[in-house]
């Protein structure tokens, strides 16, 4: 039974890992192209208006959803490691 436990948890931890760091990068990635052509539009002299915002977004639907997803496995993946340390 214990092995059970342990095949649940790393199957549940790669499920984390596969499903959320793609959307984490690709978050990253954005924030860092919006921050850099924020900072190029600001050394050109065209910044936009303090009272406009800047330029990003924030996360998108689709990785907001991978991430809950990715943590609701990774909770997944820790009950099973629970699991095998309670019947080991």
């Amino acid at each position: 039974m214990a092995i059970l436990w342990l095949a649940g948890t790393i199957v549940a931890g790669a499920g984390a890992w596969f499903v959320g760091w793609p959307a984490w990068r690709g978050y990253q990635a954005r924030e860092s192209r919006d921050l850099n052509a924020e900072r190029y539009l600001a050394w050109r002299g065209r910044a936009a208006s303090p009272s406009s915002g800047s330029m990003r977004e924030g996360m998108t639907l689709a990785e907001r959803r991978r991430l809950y997803l990715a943590g609701g496995l990774a909770i997944v993946a820790l009950v099973c490691v629970i699991g095998y340390f309670a019947t080991t």
